[in-house]
């Protein structure tokens, strides 16, 4: 398929994202969409459609100006869900914001985003009250959860703070009012998804609607609507959003739904809603590994699973749980959906059981990744260590030197990405123009990753490391420069350098932070891990800390951490 093909096609699909779930709504009205596990919950698309369009008559009656941030804050991805469709509707931009943030890293999001409004729940009401006084923010609408659901807590809440006013988000849900008819287009901001900054704080990604399209395109293109997707990825993030809810009003898939990950109930889950795709993320998978081997491994719905990044393993993980197909590549916020890769694991056997098959047959599944330019690859064949697959032919690629010349195959670089057609990547970063500026030099979008083409095989291309100071840990991006900022808020921290280390589970990371302690101060690590736990979520909390008398810096006063990291290997007996 050449990329004017491609690009033809997934433009007649249709951009916007609300226009889709109408047509669903028409379509097929009384088919489930959303099967929410955690209270068993089953919403069909004309239902979803229904009680959005409520939520979004009653953000219009609070006054919410077109094209106006509303933040949302909850762990129930079902609220979530509604209130993003609401949003849209209404005319406003999407702003999730990550549920595990509290202090300095949530106020700052609040009020660099500046929303209308923030949709949150009753038990973020401490966490709120904590950063209060540094908050901007005027309006909150608060789901209460009530006797049987899932979150539901006896013990009252505490108040939020007297300057906030406080909005039901159940009335929105009743509202009454007509419909928001708010023209939207596919160049016009659909969300604003921050992601993690390496010399500075988080960066507001602004994405328009167009890039939804884009985004979920590629794996679009092997299912139909007889595939059922499970979601068990927070909402806050590109994957959870948009590569499963939201796609899914493309062919009209239900989505079996779930708050988190749970390595107990997983199977059981996948059962109770019949999913036959999932995304598994690095750390999820020797979880489902370590669990004891059951004759019954492969008696479930799966037969399309994406593995992100691709372990090493997933040939034996395909095998035990009869998982037919593989898929690969690279997502990120500011870019989409760059390469795609699938990998037919188990050839001609049948590793989901026939009466539980749904979606298209093997040998439709391959013609149709075939037909779209998606590379297809023999489960047996060994790949390389972050294999990503073939190129997006709606995506110029690029590894680049640091002068932005082009390597040659098997030189490691910096990917890079030139759309070719309009509408593809991020519109800029919120409210950072110099940075917009900066990852878009010479006319290339720089992802800030360390990437290779294959030299024997150079369509295809290989992750290999993260640039500038980013981590990947329990599946969320993590930035130096933030642990390193919140780590230096105790009095006791002159000084403090984070670096990465391989994780104890998985082929992720752990982060490590050395300290030089201020002249005159006592300072240990039960301390330290005090101060972590109270001003960074878990993710974030380092499993490392050492104390040095100095951290070793360069001539120009540039910390050394390649030292710091080399040392702590030869300490644990690491490679």
């Amino acid at each position: 398929m050449t990329p004017q093909e491609a690009f033809d096609d997934m433009v007649a699909q249709g951009d916007m994202v609300l226009d889709k779930l109408d047509e669903c709504a028409a379509r097929v009205p009384d088919k489930v969409y959303l099967h929410y596990g955690e209270d068993h919950i089953r919403m069909t698309f004309a239902e979803v459609k229904a009680e959005s369009d409520r939520i979004a008559a009653g953000l219009m009656a609070l006054g919410l100006p077109a094209g106006q941030p509303v933040s949302v804050l909850t762990r129930n991805s079902l609220v979530s869900t509604l209130a993003m469709y609401a949003i849209w509707r209404a005319g406003g931009v999407f702003a999730p914001v990550n549920f595990n943030f509290r202090g300095p890293l949530l106020s700052y999001q609040l009020n660099d985003t500046a929303p209308f409004a923030l949709i949150t729940d009753t038990s973020f009401s401490a966490v709120l009250s904590e950063v209060a006084d540094d908050l901007k923010l005027e309006r909150l609408i608060v789901h209460t959860p009530t006797a049987g659901d899932h979150d539901f807590s006896a013990d009252e809440p505490a108040p939020f703070g007297a300057q906030f006013r406080v909005e039901d988000f159940a009335a929105l849900r009743t509202h009454r009012g007509p419909v928001p008819n708010v023209p939207r287009g596919p160049f016009d901001v659909a969300n604003i998804v921050y992601t993690s900054g390496t010399t500075g704080p988080s960066k507001g990604v602004l994405q328009p609607f167009r890039w939804m399209n884009h985004y979920s395109y590629p794996s679009r293109a092997a299912t139909t609507a007889d595939d059922v997707l499970y979601c068990d990825l927070p909402l806050y993030h590109v994957g959870g959003a948009f590569a499963i809810v939201t796609r899914a009003v493309w062919q009209g898939n239900t989505v079996g739904l779930w708050d988190r990950f749970s390595p107990t109930r997983f199977w059981d889950r996948i059962e109770e809603c019949g999913a036959s795709s999932c995304i598994l993320l690095d750390v999820m998978i020797p979880w489902l590994m370590k669990a004891e081997p059951r004759a019954s491994d492969r008696a479930n719905t799966l037969n399309k699973v994406h593995m992100q990044p691709l372990p090493a393993s997933h040939n034996a993980v395909a095998r035990r749980f009869g998982l037919d197909f593989v898929t690969c590549g690279f997502g990120q916020t500011e870019s989409g959906s760059g390469f795609a890769c699938t990998i037919d694991e188990l050839g001609d056997e049948m590793g989901t059981p026939a009466e539980l098959w749904k979606g298209p047959s093997k040998a439709e599944y391959r013609a149709s990744c075939e037909a779209s330019g998606r590379l297809v690859v023999d489960g047996n064949q060994t790949l390389p260590k972050g294999f990503m697959g073939r190129a997006n032919p709606v995506l110029e690629v690029a590894i680049l030197d640091e002068d932005d010349n082009r390597v040659p195959p098997g030189t490691i670089g910096q990917l890079a990405f030139r759309p070719r057609f309009p509408g593809l990547l991020l519109l800029e970063y919120f409210r950072k123009p110099e940075v917009t500026v900066k990852v878009h030099r010479n006319c290339w979008f720089h992802t800030g990753d360390a990437c290779k083409q294959l030299a024997e095989a150079p369509d295809t291309y290989a992750f290999v490391d993260r640039m500038g100071g980013f981590f990947r840990v329990r599946g969320e991006n993590v930035s130096s420069f933030e642990v390193e900022a919140l780590v230096a808020l105790h009095p006791g921290v002159r000084a403090v350098a984070a670096v990465p280390m391989p994780a104890q589970v998985g082929d992720e990371d752990d982060i490590a932070v050395f300290i030089e302690v201020m002249a005159g101060a006592t300072l240990d690590e039960a301390a330290l891990r005090t101060h972590t736990a109270a001003a960074m979520p878990r993710f974030m909390q380092p499993l490392y800390i050492r104390f040095v008398d100095a951290l070793p810096v360069t001539a120009t006063n540039k910390i050394e951490k390649y030292k710091l990291k080399r040392q702590l290997l030869q300490e644990l007996g690491l490679p």
